[in-house]
C-alpha cells in the first residue's frame, strides 16, 4: 500500500483526490474515501489535492493514525 487516508477525511470528505487519480484507485467507503492499494500506483497526486492533509504515505503514517491503514486493507479485503 503506498498511501493512506486519514481520519481528517472522515469530517470533511472533499473528494478532490478522486479528480486527480489517474487510476480511480479512491473510493467512498461508510464514512470515508479509502485507497485501493493493489490498484495505487504510488504517484502522491491525491496526497497533495486534499485539503485537509488526510493521505499520507504509509511510511509517514503517525502512530495514533495507523488504524487507517488496517481500516484500508480491512475494505479492500487485503
Amino acid at each position: 500500500m503506498a498511501f493512506v487516508i486519514t481520519s481528517p477525511c472522515i469530517d470533511e470528505q472533499a473528494a478532490d483526490c478522486l479528480d486527480v487519480c489517474p487510476v480511480d484507485c479512491i473510493e467512498k467507503g461508510e464514512d470515508q474515501y479509502l485507497i485501493d492499494p493493489s490498484i495505487c500506483i504510488d504517484c502522491g497526486a491525491c496526497e497533495t489535492a486534499c485539503p485537509v492533509e488526510a493521505i499520507f504515505h504509509e511510511d509517514e503514517l503517525q502512530e495514533e493514525e495507523q488504524s487507517f491503514l488496517e481500516k484500508a486493507k480491512k475494505y479492500y479485503h487485503l
